[in-house]
């Protein structure tokens, strides 16, 4: 196979990933192998590839192409998620540039629109992981919303439902005034937000007295149906039982006392508005007080808002503050800096908004779920993650599952017309459920279907089983076979959305943890710290990144600087050099193809170089191994990086090198060769595409073969001595090669070497060949005018006789010296100067006394040199 003189990514890529579809090397059945799977996880259906889904499927990748090279049988299910929330705004968004209103339509009508949406921008991304080399069984691929995933999704809601797992009641939800629909803890994130603080007067009742009242969200007044006092606080005592009267509401409300009040926040009084706030709810219960709720669900206030009504929350704080002003209610506005909870979906400050939603018991079900990470059943990589993990789980909240949207899996229950509702898997079962519940004459037509959905992580918690089919076919052959699952990777951020739920669900559904490894990853941030964002449009492209550098190199780029649950720096010059790294394999490649082999005796350099560089692939191998072990694949790829560049290219090529235009024996080539595949197999699992095409130009390969189904090489034992021996091999000859360089004497230019003291003589051969050397001769001592270095207690030296010219040695010398003679000459007034001797640190003036003693070493030093060169 002819090899390009220089290395084109684009065409080889597309080749080669053609070749592995086509010969169906991604594809898994079950068989009689050790199973290695790992499930992909779902990005949003109509989601496009961003740095964060290069990395994640990168080290997937890597991880199940080594696991196939073991001979395990690799299964990688990709997939994606339908993303209630994310993709049902965009649908509203594309809906409202055609004039059409989501409110127009039915929900059957809207769901066409949902289910065009999905099936035009649905699998781009899962394309776009096509380019990066992802190793995916494609005819595996899963959706949350296909049958099978939304058959499990509703077997399971009716299944915790019978168990008494599933409730529904009003609570206190996290609202999401822009997607009008209520979401989890998990999915509100909290802004430092510059505000303001606003005391308001509220008059009591009957006298002409004043408490005043600080709150950041005066909008909130028309709520207000208490105000709370502290009981033991000296400076609002005198409000003990009195009433007060809400402003512009003019409402009379009630002065309570409990301990809850901070008497150091403002000014001792608390505006109590149950509809709106978590603990003025729980407030609320506890002294039985009336519920007003003001908001609508877009965040505009209801008819409890009077003249504010249909106005917007924010809008309303501008406008009351003006009119609280002019009634002369407000005493001061001060600027204020407070924690705001915003909307991890919509990037909207949340409202809590009391809701009748349907909640899963989660104590019990965490339970197992913490054990199995806590006694390493899962092992978390890095395992710092366990403490967050741990915290989460022992301070869990029942998990609020419904959403107020319509794309997604509508909740199987069905409502009674007089009231009451019925769960069921199909309306059908509901309907012979709610035969035997009432005592009237109904219809299936009669039952109404709950109309809010799941939320989505209630389909994606059940994706290491569902993808198998394990819910609805609980003892089927791929369940059996493939799960536990063996690596997730995943994003921290998402540990207790996904990870700590589909851990609860795998001991509820399977009595077994859904996989055996977390790999975290971490964040993809720019050169200045920031995370990447297409709001901050600082995050390149990760398919212009691949069209430039090439695949490979964009997955060495960046797996080079990704350990475990650490940031990514990245930045472009990563890519840079993994395409470089490229660029030295093909061209090593091609140097050593390029050889003429001929049938002659191999040189004792060659033989030697042979035994070295085997045993130090081997150790290499060895670390590699461990490494994986430890999840340590950014330290593995280094290690194999160095072996390529340092020690095959660098050192081992050049020992075995023909001289110009002569063969290289057959021993020594096809050692090189073997050497070569070995190296190209431990990096196939990082740099899939240019390791096939190298692998197959090696040698003569039938169809259907490749390098990411041929067996991992298994390391030997390890010459340990060899290795050591040749570090002092490598110092020797870069210390001749320093020579060369400081007395200015070309490569031809043939030298000897005289040594004093112990040596070994086996890696002579290749000293001679590296070092370009006629001699290597024990000595009793070095002849004059030698040039002399020493390597652990042994001295070696280079006779320089007639190969320079001592007059013109002896200029430099004597130039150098001069130089010396200034630096130590500043040097030694600073020392002498008392006052800095005694003021300055004592380190300061350790430093000088060093310099001074390095520059009259090195005087001393060319003194010797010019007197030996006298001689």
């Amino acid at each position: 196979m002819e090899l390009a003189s220089k290395y084109n990514p684009t065409e080889i890529e597309s080749k080669w990933y053609q070749y592995w579809l086509d010969n169906k090397f991604f594809h898994s059945e079950p068989d009689n192998r050790e199973p290695y799977t790992v499930v992909i996880p779902p990005p949003n259906v109509t989601g496009v590839l961003h740095m964060g889904h290069m990395l994640n499927n990168t080290i997937q990748d890597v991880l199940v192409r080594r696991a196939r090279m073991l001979g395990k049988n690799a299964c990688w299910v990709p997939g994606t998620d339908h993303a209630s929330i994310a993709t049902e705004a965009k649908v509203v968004q594309k809906l409202a540039s055609e004039g059409i209103q989501k409110n127009d339509l039915t929900r059957e009508e809207f769901l066409v629109h949902a289910w065009d949406w999905t099936h035009k921008h649905g699998g781009i991304i899962l394309e776009q992981l096509k380019k990066l080399g992802a190793s995916c069984d494609w005819d595996r691929t899963a959706f949350t919303m296909d049958e099978e995933r939304s058959k499990s999704v509703i077997k399971v809601f009716c299944d915790l439902y019978e168990k008494g797992k599933i409730y529904r009641g009003v609570r206190m939800v996290n609202w999401d005034p822009k997607a009008l629909t209520a979401i989890s803890d998990e999915e509100v994130f909290h802004k430092e937000v510059n505000g303001k603080l606003y005391y308001i007067k509220y008059k009591v009742v009957g006298e002409d007295n004043y408490a005043v009242i600080a709150t950041t969200r005066p909008e909130t007044i028309f709520g207000d149906v208490a105000v709370c006092i502290h009981p033991n606080d000296p400076k609002t005592a005198a409000f003990k039982g009195k009433k007060l009267i809400v402003p512009i509401a003019n409402r009379e409300v009630p002065v309570i006392e409990d301990e809850y009040v901070d008497v150091e926040f403002g000014t001792g009084f608390l505006k109590v508005t149950p509809a709106h706030d978590v603990n003025d709810y729980m407030l609320g219960e506890k002294y039985n007080l009336e519920i007003i709720d003001i908001f609508n669900d877009n965040g505009t206030l209801n008819g409890f808002g009077l003249q504010y009504k249909d106005m917007d929350r924010f809008d309303v704080r501008k406008q009351i503050e003006k009119d609280l002003d002019a009634l002369g209610l407000l005493e001061k506005v001060e600027s204020y800096t407070n924690k705001v909870g915003y909307s991890e979906r919509t990037d909207v400050p949340i409202e809590p908004k009391l809701s009748m939603q349907w909640f899963l018991k989660m104590e019990e079900l965490a339970k197992p779920a913490l054990d199995a990470v806590m006694d390493d059943t899962i092992k978390f990589h890095p395992p710092k993650f366990k403490n967050t993990y741990r915290h989460w789980m022992e301070n869990i909240k029942d998990w609020n599952i419904s959403r107020q949207l319509w794309w997604g899996h509508q909740i199987p229950a069905y409502y009674l017309p007089q009231g009451g509702f019925v769960v069921g898997e199909t309306k059908e079962e509901a309907f012979e459920k709610a035969l035997q519940k009432v005592d009237y004459p109904i219809t299936i037509e009669d039952l109404r279907q709950d109309e809010d959905c799941l939320d989505t992580w209630f389909s994606s918690w059940l994706w290491p089983i569902s993808v198998f089919d394990g819910i609805n076919q609980p003892d089927n052959k791929e369940i059996n076979y493939y799960y536990p699952t063996d690596d997730l990777v995943t994003a921290p951020e998402i540990i207790f959305f996904w990870v700590a739920r589909m851990i609860m669900a795998g001991y509820e559904y399977r009595e077994k943890e859904c996989f055996k490894n977390v790999y975290f990853t971490g964040i993809v941030r720019d050169k200045l710290g920031r995370k990447m964002s297409k709001s901050l449009g600082n995050s390149p492209d990760p398919i212009e990144l691949m069209d430039k550098y090439g695949a490979d190199g964009v997955r060495m780029g960046m797996l080079l600087t990704s350990p475990a649950g650490n940031d990514l720096p990245f930045d472009e010059s990563l890519c840079e050099q993994g395409r470089n790294f490229n660029n030295k394999i093909w061209n090593a490649f091609r140097l050593v193809k390029g050889w003429e082999v001929a049938d002659i005796a191999q040189p004792e350099s060659s033989k030697i170089a042979v035994e070295w560089f085997d045993a130090q692939l081997n150790k290499t191998l060895i670390e590699i191994d461990d490494l994986f072990s430890k999840y340590r694949l950014s330290e593995a790829l280094m290690m194999v990086y160095k072996l390529f560049w340092d020690e095959f290219s660098s050192w081992y090529l050049e020992m075995i090198k023909p001289a110009y235009q002569q063969p290289i024996d057959k021993a020594t080539y096809a050692s090189t060769l073997a050497f070569f595949d070995t190296l190209l197999k431990a990096l196939h699992p990082y740099m899939p595409f240019i390791t096939e095409e190298l692998w197959q130009a090696l040698e003569e390969r039938k169809p259907g073969e490749s390098i990411m189904v041929s067996m991992m090489p298994q390391p030997k034992p390890v010459n340990e001595k060899i290795i050591a021996d040749f570090e002092k091999t490598k110092e020797i000859i870069g210390s001749i090669r320093t020579i060369r360089l400081q007395k200015n004497l070309p490569n031809k230019d043939v030298l000897n070497l005289q040594i004093k003291g112990e040596h070994n003589t086996a890696f002579d051969s290749v000293i001679t060949k590296l070092g370009n050397l006629e001699s290597i001769k024990p000595v009793e001592e070095p002849e004059a005018g030698s040039t002399s270095f020493l390597v652990g207690t042994t001295e070696y030296a280079i006779p320089l006789g007639s190969l320079i010219n001592a007059e013109e040695e002896i200029k430099k010398m004597e130039a150098e010296i001069s130089y010396y003679e200034g630096f130590l000459n500043s040097v030694m007034k600073k020392l002498g100067n008392e006052k800095f001797v005694a003021n300055a640190k004592p380190e300061i003036v350790e430093a000088e006394y060093k310099k001074k003693a390095d520059a009259e070493s090195k005087i001393a030093s060319l003194k010797e040199g010019i007197e030996a060169l006298k001689k």
